[in-house]
């Protein structure tokens, strides 16, 4: 069984510091307790591995004293929680054992940042390195493929996706169903046991209509009419389909022109086969007449993944004009802006007029099947 070595495994390591607690924030069945037991392996040295699903585990945390945690940990000097978010008041005794127990290291995952945030977050302020995971990345298959499978491949995770498990699956079928049990079973948990949102089929028909819409603006107002709730729940909604990490908000960018739409957001999936899940469109891309959405979502996602793991500041946002001038992904990084249009087959794509004019500074590529491993710096 192929296991692909996670971009960031080697940063993660780094972090690794006495008296400091480490986060992994990702999606359910992205592969984060893989990748911890495989950094684990590489420590060398005893870790005591808890589970916050373990009741017997909240037991044990329960009595919030450095004397009890001292008995727990024993000769450990390295802590391992999975679904930490699981376990209450989990960042107060985090914070304890960091501050009170010399050389302990503690790394923690969870499937969910806004469970995590809401019991660790401030109370691990200044102590804490949080890292997200996504599913697998082009840059991490380049360690399995070359430039000529590559593509063959590419065009089927266009449409099903890149969750690590779907490398083990023989066929296509099995592949539909893992999909359709991760988005029936798994993705939505989160939110509705921690936010006791009982009708998720309110928030499937979301994320169908978000399926839709991928590269435009979306309107909360006539979401909310359409699904027959309020804009303030369809926002609440969106919010927490981004902290569990199925979806990504991308806003307008505006600097100069007052012609430029800012207030509109465009949502992608960070997963192209959940979103086709969710529409129930599992065709191939030649018989798809969505390969243009599918593209655009991909390499965003894509993009999404090579700035977290390399680690890259950058400000993300979509470009348009009410005259309809547009760039799909627009980056300002270092008071630089770099724009860039995804198209799916080569084609000439000018720099758009207004942007030339107002941004002229700014660089402009178009990113397509020929070149997009050069944008994501993919190495055979």
């Amino acid at each position: 069984m192929n296991y692909l070595v996670r971009e960031i495994t080697e940063n993660l390591l780094n972090k690794l510091q006495s008296n400091k607690v480490v986060i992994v924030y990702g999606a359910r069945r992205v592969g984060k307790t893989m990748l911890v037991k495989k950094i684990l392996e590489k420590v060398n040295e005893p870790v005591l591995r808890l589970n916050g699903e373990d009741i017997n585990v909240h037991d044990k945390l329960a009595i919030r004293t450095i004397e009890n945690y001292r008995q727990l940990l024993g000769s450990y000097k390295f802590l391992f929680i999975d679904e930490a978010q699981k376990i209450p008041d989990i960042g107060v005794k985090l914070k304890l054992m960091i501050d009170e127990i010399e050389g302990l290291k503690i790394i923690i995952s969870g499937s969910s940042s806004f469970d995590i945030n809401r019991e660790a977050g401030e109370p691990l302020t200044g102590r804490k390195y949080t890292f997200n995971l996504y599913a697998l990345s082009e840059r991490e298959y380049s360690q399995i493929e070359d430039r000529i499978s590559k593509t063959d491949k590419l065009r089927e995770r266009l449409v099903l996706g890149n969750y690590p498990e779907l490398l083990h699956l023989p066929d296509k079928k099995d592949k539909i169903e893992y999909l359709n049990e991760m988005v029936s079973s798994y993705l939505l948990k989160d939110i509705l046991v921690y936010e006791n949102i009982k009708n998720s089929q309110t928030i499937f028909n979301l994320l169908r209509l978000i399926a839709f819409q991928l590269g435009k603006e979306v309107s909360l107002q006539e979401l909310g009419q359409q699904l027959s709730i309020s804009k303030n729940t369809v926002e609440k909604y969106l919010d927490l389909l981004s902290k569990v990490y199925i979806l990504h908000k991308v806003e307008g960018f505006s600097r100069n022109l007052r012609k430029e739409i800012t207030k509109s957001s465009r949502w992608y999936f960070l997963d192209n086969g959940i979103r086709n899940a969710v529409i129930a469109n599992f065709n191939p891309i030649e018989s798809r007449n969505d390969i243009g959405q599918l593209w655009e979502n991909y390499m965003i996602s894509e993009r999404i993944k090579y700035q977290e793991y390399k680690r890259i500041s950058s400000n993300n946002y979509f470009w348009r004009t009410y005259e309809q001038q547009e760039i799909d992904w627009v980056e300002e990084r270092d008071g630089t802006l770099f724009g860039y249009e995804l198209k799916w087959k080569e084609s000439k794509v000018k720099i758009p007029t207004q942007w030339k004019n107002a941004y002229p500074d700014s660089s402009f590529e178009v990113v397509n099947i020929n070149n997009f491993e050069n944008w994501l710096e993919i190495k055979y």
